[in-house]
C-alpha cells in the first residue's frame, strides 16, 4: 500500500494531513489506543487478495497458507529486529469450528523464513461477537480485556511481531498488544498480509455523490 499521507506509526493511509499531528501520527496512536508501536501489510483487502484471504479462512483451504506466506514476507520490515513472532489467537470453540487459526499458520511461516522463534504467547479469554458491521468503538468494546498473555516470561523485555491476515480498523490487534505490554514486551509490531483501506470507502462514497448529483442534473 502506499499514500501521501500516512500515520508514521500505523501506517493508516489518509486522504489529506488532517488527521495527522506534527509529528505524523493519528489520533489512535497519539492517544495510545492503538496498543502496538508499528503495523505494516502487504496489501489492501481488495479484489484478488481479498478472495485469496476469504478462501483461506472460509474455505478453509490451509494449502493458501503458503502464498500468502510469501505475501507477508515481503512486507516484514527490513530495517527491525525482533525476538518472537505472536500470532492473534481464536477462540477455542473457533479454532474447533474452523479446524485452524490462519494466522498462527502464517505466523509459523515467517518464523521458519526469518528464524525469529515462533510463541503462541497470547490466550482468548473470551468468545467475542464477530467483528463484521461493528463500528470502530464497538469493535474495540467487544475485543476489550478478550486476550491474556499466558507466557509473559517469554515476551517480557522483547521486541514482539504480532501476526494476523487482515487488519480493518486494528482494535482486535491493539488488544492482543496492550496484553503484551502488560506482560512486559518492550516493543509490538503488527504485520498482516491485507488491511481495509478507509480511502476507499471515502472515494465509493464521493463516487455515488457524483453520480447522484449527475442523476439529478439530468432529471432537471
Amino acid at each position: 500500500m502506499s499514500a501521501d499521507f500516512f500515520c508514521v506509526s500505523c501506517r493508516t493511509p489518509f486522504l489529506n494531513a488532517f488527521p495527522l499531528d506534527s509529528l505524523g501520527r493519528c489520533a489512535l496512536c497519539r492517544t495510545g489506543l492503538r496498543g502496538f508501536d508499528a503495523a505494516y501489510c502487504f496489501g489492501s483487502y481488495e479484489g484478488v487478495l481479498r478472495e485469496l484471504i476469504h478462501l483461506y479462512k472460509y474455505g478453509r483451504i490451509k494449502t493458501l497458507a503458503k502464498p500468502l506466506g510469501d505475501l507477508l514476507a515481503q512486507a516484514l520490515p527490513r530495517d527491525e529486529r525482533f525476538d518472537a513472532v505472536v500470532p492473534v489467537p481464536l477462540h477455542w470453540r473457533r479454532h474447533w469450528e474452523r479446524g485452524f487459526n490462519q494466522s498462527e499458520l502464517l505466523a509459523r511461516g515467517i518464523a521458519r523464513r526469518s528464524g525469529i522463534p515462533a510463541v503462541n504467547a497470547l490466550r482468548r479469554e473470551k468468545s467475542t461477537a464477530t467483528q463484521a458491521g461493528l463500528s470502530h468503538t464497538g469493535r474495540r468494546r467487544n475485543v476489550t480485556g478478550a486476550f491474556q498473555c499466558k507466557r509473559a516470561g517469554l515476551v517480557k523485555g522483547r521486541r514482539i511481531l504480532l501476526i494476523d491476515d487482515v487488519m480493518t480498523t486494528g482494535s482486535t490487534a491493539a488488544s492482543c498488544a496492550l496484553a503484551l505490554k502488560r506482560a512486559g514486551a518492550q516493543r509490538v509490531a503488527l504485520l498482516t498480509v491485507a488491511r481495509v483501506d478507509r480511502r476507499m470507502d471515502a472515494s465509493r462514497r464521493t463516487g455515488a455523490h457524483s453520480m447522484v448529483e449527475g442523476e439529478v442534473s439530468n432529471v432537471q
